[in-house]
């Protein structure tokens, strides 16, 4: 089992940054951490996973997104820079297992674990 807690979301103008945490418990050291975002209406969408010590991006945050762990207090962090309106969304972060290879980590329902989820809203 695996509790992830997310926080630090907001409002905020474009070209601004937040920063989110997700607070991990449980049996962590067996997963890869990541992030999705979904907007009304709309799936899940992959962000940033952390796997081992390897960091994943979509192409629609590469750049501007920064994904990093901090293991003393077991929380995950999204840096998020340069925001633009388009990253108006709910904010989940979710684990999978580690992983190598081929495995498709950009897919949601490949995620065993999620956080209740964390707003980011970003104004014009």
């Amino acid at each position: 089992q695996v509790q992830l807690v997310e926080s630090g979301g907001g409002l905020v103008q474009a070209g601004g940054s937040l920063r989110l945490s997700c607070a991990a418990s449980g049996r962590t050291s067996r997963y890869a951490i990541g992030w999705f975002r979904r907007t009304p209406g709309k799936d899940r969408s992959f962000v940033s996973v952390l796997n081992w010590n390897d960091t994943y991006y979509a192409v629609s945050v590469k750049g501007r997104f920064t994904i990093s762990r901090d293991n003393v207090k077991n929380t995950v962090y999204l840096q998020m820079n340069s925001l633009k309106p388009e990253d108006t969304a709910g904010y989940y972060c979710a684990a999978t297992p580690l992983f190598s290879g081929d495995y498709n980590y950009l897919r949601a329902p490949s995620y065993d674990y999620w956080g209740q989820g964390t707003q980011v809203t970003v104004s014009s």
